[in-house]
């Protein structure tokens, strides 16, 4: 594939890959239509051909993430990695910045190195545009992030859309003023007429809504908002209650309100909110902005005002539910929440999506930080945090214990949705020394979502936090040691891993906690497993397993250790007893619904089928095993499962593919940990795979494939193995990657995957 120049640094050669890839990235589609900004796209876009660093600022609300993302789309094939957007203004945690740009990169996983050089080491060699939009509140962090990658990655570009400049050296600022004229007609006619069905603006309304979109100074949250308000009042109306409202708040400092109700009655900010300064203060835009949401603020009932001001402490998305439990009270009963709820997503204060995780809400940043002021304003806020923090303790516990059932990719699917507000609970549990117990308990209750989801490395990072402080509840703090043990086998923390569990052993057996104790024997025995002492592993898993039937203990923890057991026997040559313990697995997981465990029983299975020289039955076995672990992200077991598969698809006579799924294994592997452990009896299969399509390829030519599967990300090598199967994940059925540069849609009679690097 020749690569797309561009002014900057030089591209450096790459081999061609054997297929074109479906486009990388992670853009997302716009639901409407982009309007006007015509200038000033042209010029961010032209600062991009030549500048490595982009930002594009202005006041909230005047439209810079969807400018940004509107220039990115038509870069996009200029960049032979793609276009990675990175939105960052629902995250609170500078110290968790680095694992949200890795996430968006898909560089999340197992890995125990720092997370900050993963991300270095993955972008060295790219060619690709970075996406950072609303980063203000991170300012610093992420200047120093920036920094960092762009002196380690020539080709990789930035572009930042927040309301103040990065300040590094060779920055190139674009700043965004407000809409003209023109352009806010068009764009406040445009969203007028999806909530007023025939809206057009003519001789009847034409001075009317230009004196509107003059008064609203072209921002274009501010025209949104008053378009919204279209489906109650007419053009005029909006305009007169306009007027009102400036003269309320532009130039005024509010009046203290003894409580909220008062100040939502009076209609007027809350005390705590500053007033703008008449010497020195906001600049005047700013002050216009707040002045539509005040204004829209004002057309609420006081039940909207109560409710937005307390849906406030929610980060990011929310569901129903949860709104009902936070936020209600016998001012606002939760029987009554969901009509006031309804009224602010008519209102345009809340976004209602369809998701994974079924229909959530969200707020706009500029009115969740109008509501937060209210919310400061009053006594409620701590009690609100306090019952935000036991909503999703509550949600972690009972998703923990779902995890084992058939309902496992619903929860996965919840977990991601809510990973926001999980971080939050997190947050303010760890921070108060009182409640330290409850963060050492949630951390743990996660373990589901860290090792069966790809999160090891942040579930690493509140691991460590939580254990490093003090607490008088043995029970919370033994859960966190051996979670946080398990964490770092896999990550391939000897040391780590060994520490925890030793400490969760001695703890356990100081308290007579028997349930501790069986999960640090086993997750000891897993140590002993990846550290290559097949018979001590054996022991410690059948110690681990009995001590479960003991207590009655059954869930994916267990059967995994039972799969574990097998690996351990497969590993020293009794591959029927390893078959039968694994087919034990599947009759267990048949029976609750089971599936993530179940895909490691089937890699196993197909290792001993491969080792009786069955090659379709382990390849039938890994395909499904490779579909489920991709549908949970689980990027430990995607990876040994193509590695495994690379051997088989040796064994079937395609050295050049095995090759190529070689690379595919290798680009995945710094997101997990060490590769393959360091294991002796993991590395068999990559080994031996290795050396024989060296022999019959030749080093020069197996190079150049192995290459080429470098190229793939996890998306594009699943698709390459399951498209042929007809075991493709949902998510990667919309193309079929056919030959360089076609794509046709997967329901295509002719799909087929299997082109050679010929």
């Amino acid at each position: 594939m020749r690569r797309l120049t561009r002014p900057g640094p030089a591209p450096r050669p790459s081999p061609a890959p054997l297929r074109e890839p479906d486009r990388p990235g992670n853009l997302p589609a716009e639901l409407n239509g982009f309007i006007g900004r015509h200038d000033e796209l042209a010029a961010l876009t032209r600062q991009l051909e030549s500048a490595r660093l982009v930002t594009l600022t202005g006041l909230g609300g005047v439209g810079k993430s969807r400018l940004a993302r509107q220039a990115a789309g038509i870069l996009q094939d200029r960049f032979c990695d793609g276009v990675w957007l990175v939105e960052l203004a629902s995250l609170h945690e500078p110290h968790l910045l680095d694992h949200t740009v890795a996430e968006a990169l898909g560089a999340t996983g197992h890995s125990g190195r720092p997370v900050r050089s993963v991300l270095c080491d993955l972008l060295a060699d790219r060619d690709l545009l970075l996406v950072l939009d609303g980063y203000e509140h991170l300012v610093d962090a992420c200047a120093e992030l920036t920094g960092q990658l762009l002196r380690r990655a020539p080709g990789l570009q930035v572009l930042a859309a927040g309301r103040r400049p990065l300040g590094l050296d060779g920055e190139r600022t674009v700043p965004l003023a407000p809409m003209n004229t023109a352009d806010a007609t068009t764009l406040f006619a445009d969203r007028a007429a999806a909530v007023v069905p025939g809206f057009t603006v003519g001789p009847s309304n034409e001075t009317a809504v230009t004196e509107l979109c003059d008064r609203l100074d072209g921002i274009p949250l501010a025209l949104e908002l008053a378009a919204g308000r279209l489906r109650a009042l007419s053009v005029d109306q909006v305009l007169h209650r306009l007027d009102d409202r400036f003269r309320l708040l532009t130039g005024t400092r509010p009046r203290r309100s003894p409580d909220l109700s008062t100040a939502l009655d009076q209609g007027g900010p809350p005390s705590k909110v500053p007033a703008p300064r008449r010497q020195g203060g906001p600049p005047p835009r700013h002050q216009t902005l707040r002045t539509a949401i005040g204004w829209s603020h004002e057309l609420c009932t006081s039940e909207e005002r109560l409710l937005w001001a307390r849906l406030t402490v929610f980060a990011g998305h929310f569901d129903l539910e949860a709104a009902e439990y936070v936020c209600s009270g016998p001012e606002l009963p939760a029987e009554e929440l969901l009509d006031v709820l309804a009224e602010l997503v008519t209102q345009s204060v809340l976004v209602r999506e369809e998701t994974a995780a079924g229909v959530r809400y969200r707020m706009l940043d500029t009115v969740r930080a109008y509501g937060a002021g209210w919310l400061a304003a009053t006594p409620d806020g701590e009690r609100l945090r306090r019952r935000h923090r036991d909503w999703y303790l509550g949600l972690a516990t009972w998703c923990e214990l779902d995890w084992f059932s058939s309902r496992q990719a619903e929860i996965a699917a919840r977990i991601e949705a809510e990973l926001p507000n999980l971080r939050v609970a997190l947050e303010q549990s760890l921070e108060t020394p009182a409640d330290t117990h409850l963060g050492q308990y949630l951390a743990g209750t996660l373990w589901f979502y860290w090792v069966g989801c790809g999160r090891l490395s942040e579930g690493r990072h509140w691991l460590d936090r939580a254990l490093e402080l003090e607490s008088t509840h043995d029970e919370a703090r033994m859960k966190a040691l051996w979670v946080a043990g398990y964490v770092a086998v896999l990550q391939g923390d000897t040391v780590g891993a060994l520490g925890a569990l030793q400490e969760c052993r001695d703890e356990a057996e100081r308290t007579g906690n028997a349930t501790a104790a069986a999960y640090a024997l086993h997750r000891t025995g897993c140590l002993a497993l990846v550290c290559d002492d097949m018979p001590r592993a054996e022991k410690l898993l059948r110690a681990a397993l009995d001590r479960y039937r003991e207590i009655g203990e059954l869930n994916s923890n267990v059967l995994l250790g039972q799969v574990e057991l097998a690996m351990a026997v497969a590993f020293q040559g009794e591959l029927a007893d390893a078959v039968r313990m694994c087919e034990d697995v599947l009759e267990v997981c048949e029976e609750h619904g089971e599936r993530w465990t179940l895909a490691y029983a089937q890699y196993v299975l197909a290792f001993a089928a491969w080792s009786r020289g069955d090659g379709g039955r382990a390849r039938a076995l890994l395909e499904e095993c490779l579909a489920i672990d991709h549908t949970f992200h689980d990027l430990l077991g995607a990876v040994l499962a193509i590695e495994l598969l690379a051997l088989v698809t040796l064994g079937e006579g395609d050295a050049e593919e095995a090759a190529v799924l070689q690379g595919a294994a290798g680009r995945i592997w710094p997101s997990v940990g060490l590769p393959l452990f360091g294991s002796r009896h993991f590395n068999q299969p990559h080994a031996l795979c290795e050396e024989q399509a060296r022999e019959r390829l030749g080093a020069e030519r197996y190079e150049h494939c192995r290459r080429v599967g470098e190229q793939l990300d996890l998306d594009t090598a699943v698709a390459r193995v399951l498209r042929p199967a007809g075991l493709l994940p949902a998510q990667l059925r919309t193309v079929r990657i056919t030959a360089p540069g076609t794509h046709e849609p997967a329901a295509s009679p002719s799909a087929s995957g299997g082109e050679t690097a010929g």
